[in-house]
């Protein structure tokens, strides 16, 4: 079991057209089962054609009827990339992947809008998307680092997921399915989704949750986890101190009155009964103590 997406999940690519694109859906495609779950592709302009044997849809709605896709990921670029997530939702796929980095604020602060009562779930932007290790992956994170297993990772910054999974892996512990739900301030999946997720899956055995400075997320998942949650969670938070108001890192990361710091996020975190590192080198030893 895993969450979101196993071998069944059907995907198709929008911008597939585009090298990034293309890169990216090859080496999907070549990891584990993708040669069965990568299924379609999506070009307005290039309907008719393919991309080394997947076909081209003009409409994600088409290519959903024809293939009977359930996921789409998108490398549109970012002026376009939010209603390619908008026709996604509209297409009622059960789950968009978006790496697109750069989407204009006021862009996604519509599709989130346009999102409320829709069946549709999503991952990013400005993400580096999600596997299910042994089974599928749809982004653009590294296949070979990760192996099946029974640890979940959930992460706003790309770059320490794969270190995290990397701390995991030389301990020996794989992963059921890791999860970058990227850093931008207006985004899908937040920690507090993706752990309710994972607590309820049979096959998770704890989580290792990393963080970034800027806004409430981790404080309000952490309260979460403190009453609900049934599996061992382990923390970092990524991100040092910026004066009010300055941006560091990802656009998300946004310190504005004192709060959303690392510190706060750490002192919250622990005060709920999460285990918390202050040295991102700890990470997989920190989960492993907490088994």
């Amino acid at each position: 079991m895993s969450i979101l997406i196993n071998r069944n999940s059907r995907v198709m690519t929008q911008g597939i057209t585009g090298k990034t694109g293309q890169f990216h859906t090859r080496m999907c495609r070549d990891y584990a089962n993708g040669k069965e779950c990568f299924v379609a592709g999506v070009n307005p302009r290039k309907p008719g054609e393919d991309f080394e044997g997947i076909p081209v849809f003009a409409t994600v709605e088409e290519a959903r009827q024809q293939t009977g896709a359930n996921v789409s990921v998108i490398y549109v670029p970012p002026p376009f990339a939010a209603a390619a997530i908008d026709e996604a939702v509209e297409a009622e796929l059960d789950l968009v992947i978006c790496i697109t980095e750069g989407i204009p604020v006021r862009d996604m602060i519509r599709t989130r809008y346009k999102m409320q009562g829709k069946k549709t779930r999503l991952i990013g932007p400005n993400c580096p998307g999600i596997i299910t290790p042994d089974e599928i992956k749809i982004g653009i994170m590294p296949g070979y680092i990760h192996k099946k297993g029974r640890i979940g990772v959930v992460s706003r910054s790309g770059t320490l997921t794969y270190e995290a999974v990397a701390q995991l892996m030389a301990l020996g512990l794989g992963q059921s399915t890791c999860i970058g739900i990227g850093g931008d301030p207006v985004n899908g999946l937040k920690h507090l989704d993706v752990m309710q997720l994972f607590n309820d899956d049979d096959e998770t055995d704890a989580v290792l949750m990393v963080g970034e400075i800027g806004g409430t997320d981790e404080e309000e998942c952490a309260r979460w986890i403190k009453d609900h949650m049934r599996k061992p969670v382990v923390g970092f938070i990524a991100g040092v101190t910026a004066p009010p108001g300055k941006r560091m890192g990802h656009a998300g990361a946004i310190i504005s009155g004192g709060k959303g710091t690392a510190q706060e996020k750490l002192e919250v975190m622990e005060s709920c009964g999460i285990k918390v590192t202050r040295n991102p080198a700890d990470m997989g030893k920190l989960l492993k103590s907490a088994l």
